[in-house]
């Protein structure tokens, strides 16, 4: 022992400051690991960037490229109130462009000319508004009816491989763009509501000639950008959120500490989704806003919701998706609170089958297999709930919670059935 203390307490310090600095070192992540960590983060940023596009663009090929799809998105319109008053307007001020008020009265006899222009003026303060709020009447009845509804859904159907032509740029049909302007030729609609007017008796309908008249959908210099955008999201659309899920997976994989990467990475997931259905509620106000003032805002609106519908659908899907996958990786996780609520869980199951064990039920040679081959079961149960996510049509996201429920109870099931069997020294 040495006779004085100095020396031992300078030893000490040395020690105690080699200690830190070893402790500091080993706290510090070494140089690979930093990289890794940097690609991490970038691939999780790029993935979750993708995300808006990647739903915007399968929903665009979806809705596009599926004549099904299409027409389901469009379906409700037919029954919507505002579409149908905006409907009925349209074709009232379409008939009254054409209709011979002149003539419509000459073909009564002459005796009934006179009961014929009092009955008619009763309805308005001019022969002209009499006649055009009949017109209105019985385009509104129409419009209202179980009949328009087919006449919609088919029509609809029937222009869906038009309207593909004309963004794709390919083959003919009645919807072209030419001169940067999108038009629909209303010849064969015009044809119909003439021959029905004759079916009803009103025989001046049928001196009006043919007439090839185009409706423009969009009118814009950029019209030639949004087809080849178009060709773009056509090819993409599947792949785009493919690659932005690859993306994120490539960036979990990559990083350190996963588990919490993982949790962070699916809010994020989850957060980009829900920015997007901001942006569709805040740029339905600024479409609305631009509207002509001639335009029904309210049938607009109507259509724009209706349009996108399911886009909506898939953002709800990738936002609960993203916060179920968060939440199971949390749960599964080395956490207080969450081994708390895994000893709730495994408390819970224990007390049922204890329960279950004074009854005298038994599980026999199940519970002993069930319990050997837990994590495989597992496993494939978590597989099994992937597999019909993917392979659901269009999932919402009432179908995500509904799968990670029944996923939930499955693993209870499991965890209930699992018993070690017993040795024969223990007490019965």
């Amino acid at each position: 022992m040495p006779e004085s203390g100095v020396p031992a307490d300078a030893e000490l310090a040395a020690l105690r400051t080699r200690i830190a600095a070893l402790e500091e070192e080993r706290s510090r992540p070494p140089a690979h690991h930093r990289i890794r960590s940097i690609f991490a983060v970038v691939l999780i940023v790029l993935g979750c960037v993708l995300v808006p596009l990647g739903l915007v663009a399968a929903w665009t090929s979806s809705i596009v490229g599926d004549t099904d799809r299409y027409v389901d998105t469009v379906r409700p319109l037919a029954s919507d109130k505002d579409v149908q008053d905006a409907a009925a307007t349209r074709v009232t001020n379409a008939l009254m462009e054409r209709l011979d008020l002149t003539a419509l009265l000459q073909d009564a006899a002459p005796a009934q000319r006179p009961l014929l222009e009092k009955a008619l003026g009763k309805l308005g303060p001019s022969l002209e508004d009499a006649v055009r709020s009949f017109v209105h009447d019985k385009a509104q009845a129409v419009v209202a009816s179980d009949a328009f509804e087919r006449i919609w859904t088919d029509a609809n159907r029937r222009i869906h491989s038009s309207v593909e032509k004309a963004l794709t740029g390919s083959g003919g049909g009645a919807v072209k763009i030419e001169n940067d302007t999108v038009t629909v030729d209303l010849a064969p609609v015009v044809d119909q509501v003439k021959q029905r007017l004759v079916d009803s008796g009103m025989t001046v309908a049928g001196k009006i000639p043919e007439i090839h008249t185009n409706f423009t959908v969009v009118e814009s210099e950029d019209i030639g950008k949004v087809k080849t955008y178009f060709r773009m999201l056509q090819l993409i659309g599947f792949w785009l959120p493919v690659i932005a899920v690859l993306l994120v997976a490539g960036g979990v994989l990559l990083s350190t500490h996963r588990r919490r990467v993982l949790v962070v990475a699916a809010l994020c997931f989850a957060f980009a989704a829900l920015l997007l259905g901001v942006a569709l509620t805040v740029f339905r106000v600024i479409y609305l806003d631009a509207l002509p003032a001639g335009v029904s805002q309210a049938a607009a609106g109507s259509v724009y919701d209706t349009l996108i519908r399911f886009l909506r659908t898939s953002v709800r899907s990738v936002v609960a998706l993203g916060v179920v996958i968060a939440l199971a990786a949390w749960l599964t996780g080395p956490g207080r609170h969450a081994a708390l609520v895994r000893r709730l869980w495994h408390s819970g199951i224990g007390a049922v089958r204890a329960t279950a064990d004074h009854a005298g039920l038994r599980t026999g040679p199940v519970g002993p297999f069930v319990d050997r081959y837990r994590t495989w079961i597992t496993w494939i149960l978590a597989a099994g709930a992937v597999l019909a996510f993917v392979l659901w049509p269009y999932p919402t996201g009432w179908v995500v919670v509904g799968l990670a429920l029944a996923l939930l109870f499955a693993l209870g099931i499991v965890d209930f059935l699992a018993t070690r069997p017993r040795r024969k020294d223990s007490p019965a």
